[in-house]
């Protein structure tokens, strides 16, 4: 994956997206959450649920997070995680618009280091959030691009226009997703593994370094992104999501058929999903 566009430019596309998060049957409280936002170098639009609009005046950012702690501090990390972002990414705007050389990779680098100190400060000062942190996976998009930031075992995929299997993006920061990338566990042993919900990395916590997984690809009509937390594909195979993605009942709202899916085969968590389609 590229870090960097290279040559000019790319001509602006049209996003269409839907989001939708479920508590499920067992647990209190969600702890996931997600955001879609609108903004330029001026102003900042929250997104609804779904929608429809052109990247030719204004970036779009789409983002999940999973938070975890004791009592409601997984909620509290989650939610602090999506509020961070509404302030800063806009801020990164003016600069490119300004031409100052600030490439993504230090926009987003930046960004998950101050929530991370946001989560850590508040872990420490407040008892009911000691020990709180957050995954994040974050879709910035441009005219012609997604930039991404990723940290945790919440997951970006990658469904490109009239391929027949979806790529995920970004690598769950578990042993287990270590197991499965280098090959020694297969799908269905890396879902069913004991240790597979264990992080080695997140936001906030004991967690000294934050070093998100950064990338960028290119953005064509036709593609399809999806956001989605651990309870999504707890439920679902990844030939299981791109029958849904390409189902034409799932075409007006795909993140709500989803989740309605992943509860109906597991729904033992929380679970979030958020599809972005490119027109």
């Amino acid at each position: 994956m590229k870090t960097k566009p290279p040559g000019p430019v790319k001509k602006s596309v049209t996003l269409q997206w839907s989001g939708c998060s479920d508590i499920g049957p067992v647990r209190k409280n969600n702890e996931d959450a997600f955001l879609g936002l609108r903004f330029d170098s001026r102003e900042v639009q929250r997104l609804g649920k779904t929608g429809e609009a052109s990247t030719e005046k204004m970036d779009f950012t789409f983002a999940v997070s999973d938070g975890m702690g004791g009592a409601l501090a997984g909620e509290y990390a989650s939610q602090i995680a999506v509020e961070k972002i509404t302030t800063l990414l806009p801020r990164a705007f003016g600069q490119f618009a300004t031409g100052l050389e600030a490439g993504f990779a230090d926009v987003l680098t930046e960004l998950f280091g101050q929530i991370h100190r946001a989560l850590v400060y508040l872990g420490g000062s407040y008892e009911e959030c000691a020990g709180m942190q957050t995954t994040l996976s974050l879709c910035w998009f441009t005219p012609g691009w997604m930039y991404f930031g990723h940290i945790g075992d919440s997951r970006i995929y990658h469904l490109p226009k009239r391929a027949e299997e979806i790529k995920q993006l970004t690598h769950d920061d578990t042993h287990v997703g270590w197991l499965f990338r280098n090959g020694q566990i297969n799908e269905r042993e890396a879902r069913t593994h004991p240790r597979r919900n264990l992080l080695q990395r997140a936001l906030g916590g004991g967690n000294q370094f934050v070093e998100p997984q950064l990338g960028a690809v290119s953005c064509e009509p036709g593609d399809i992104f999806l956001l989605c937390t651990d309870g999504l594909t707890d439920g679902l195979y990844d030939h299981h999501l791109v029958e849904i993605l390409r189902s034409p009942e799932a075409a007006k709202n795909p993140a709500q058929h989803l989740v309605a899916a992943a509860l109906k085969h597991s729904g033992r968590d929380n679970t979030t999903a958020l599809v972005v389609q490119v027109g």
